[in-house]
C-alpha cells in the first residue's frame, strides 16, 4: 500500500462524487434541474420536481457515491478501515463542488449518509431517525438536515470508544460541511422565509 495508491483512490473518489445523479435524472425528463425548484441538483430536489419514485432513486445513488469509496475501496486494497472515512470526504467534496459543473453541485447531506452507512452505520442510523422526526414535526427538510447533521456529531463523540478519535473528528468536519451548505437555508429558517416541503402536484 503506497501513498500513491491512496491518492489515486482518493481522485477516484472525487470523480465517482462528481456524478451528477439528480442533473442526469432531471436531463432524461427534458429537464435542466438547475432552473427547477430550489436550483439543487441534490435529491430533495427531483423529490419536488419529479415526485417520489424519482427522487428516493436520485437519493439511493447520491448515497451509494459516498458508500462505495467509504466501505468498499478500504477492502478491496486490504488497508485499515480509517482510510474509508479519507475516501468517502473525497466523494462528498466531489458531491459538493464538482469539477464538471463548474464547482457548483448539490448540499451533501445523501452522500454524507453513505459515507456515515459505511463507517459509523449506529451514527447514520440515528441521523435518519432524527431527520425524519424534525421533517415530519416542522416539514422543512433543511432543518432536519442541519439537526440530523448535529446530532451525528454527537453520536460519533458519544461512541468514540467504538468509531475512534479519526472517524470522530472526520464526522465533525463532514457536519460542519453539511451545516454550512445549509447556511442560505439558515437564513430563511431565522428569517422565517423558508419554504416548507411540499410534493410534486398534477397540472
Amino acid at each position: 500500500m503506497t501513498a500513491v495508491t491512496v491518492i489515486l483512490l482518493s481522485v477516484l473518489s472525487y470523480v465517482i462524487g462528481s456524478i451528477p445523479f439528480g442533473l442526469l435524472i432531471a436531463k432524461a425528463k427534458g429537464v435542466d434541474i438547475r432552473k427547477q425548484g430550489s436550483g439543487n441538483i441534490g435529491a430533495t430536489n427531483v423529490l419536488r420536481c419529479f415526485g417520489k419514485p424519482l427522487g428516493i432513486t436520485c437519493f439511493v445513488l447520491d448515497a451509494l457515491k459516498g458508500f462505495l469509496p467509504a466501505a468498499l475501496f478500504p477492502m478491496l486494497v486490504q488497508i485499515d478501515s480509517t482510510f474509508g472515512i479519507l475516501f468517502g470526504a473525497a466523494a462528498i467534496l466531489g458531491h459538493n463542488f464538482p469539477a464538471f459543473l463548474k464547482f457548483k453541485g448539490g448540499k451533501g447531506v445523501a452522500t454524507s449518509a453513505g459515507v456515515l452507512l459505511g463507517v459509523a452505520p449506529l451514527a447514520v442510523a440515528i441521523g435518519l431517525l432524527t431527520w425524519i422526526l424534525v421533517f415530519k414535526i416542522s416539514g422543512y427538510v433543511s432543518l432536519g438536515s442541519i439537526i440530523a447533521a448535529m446530532i451525528v456529531v454527537i453520536t460519533g463523540w458519544v461512541r468514540v470508544g467504538q468509531y475512534g478519535v479519526v472517524t470522530a473528528v472526520a464526522l465533525t468536519l463532514l457536519g460542519a460541511l453539511t451545516i454550512y451548505r445549509h447556511r442560505e437555508n439558515i437564513k430563511r429558517l431565522r428569517n422565517g422565509t423558508e419554504n416548507k416541503f411540499q410534493k410534486k402536484t398534477k397540472n
